[in-house]
């Protein structure tokens, strides 16, 4: 349940360009999300990518902190504010999460915005 495997990482380029080509996306600080509805063959609920500019982070490490805990906080929280809507609908989606926060939050601040983030894209959704 709370997993995060390999089939759940947006990694397909042709469904990348797709996503920032003709995706939805919004602001919820400290990221920007943008979302698309799958493509049928999709067989995972969700694809999704994450992102640190390096323009703003010059320091690998400081992007992979940054990273590693936007995917924790996704992968705690998706079971219950993303997976149970999209299936209840069935619409898988792709999505990309990018970091644009001018300092590094701790854990506890971008886990309840990743929540806040996930109900804001299946109010979109729906």
């Amino acid at each position: 349940m709370y997993t995060f495997k390999k089939e759940e990482r947006l990694c397909n380029k042709r469904l990348i360009d797709s996503l920032f080509h003709s995706g939805s996306s919004f602001l919820c600080y400290p990221f920007k999300v943008s979302w698309l509805a799958a493509p049928d063959s999709q067989t995972v609920t969700a694809q999704v990518l994450f992102a640190v500019a390096k323009k703003r982070y010059k320091h690998a490490v400081d992007r992979n902190l940054i990273k590693r805990r936007m995917r924790e906080a996704y992968r705690l929280a998706k079971q219950e504010h993303l997976y149970n809507h999209l299936i209840a609908i069935n619409k898988p989606i792709i999505l990309s999460l990018a970091y644009i926060g001018k300092e590094i939050e701790d854990y506890a601040l971008m886990e309840k915005k990743m929540q806040k983030t996930l109900i804001q894209i299946c109010s979109q959704i729906a």
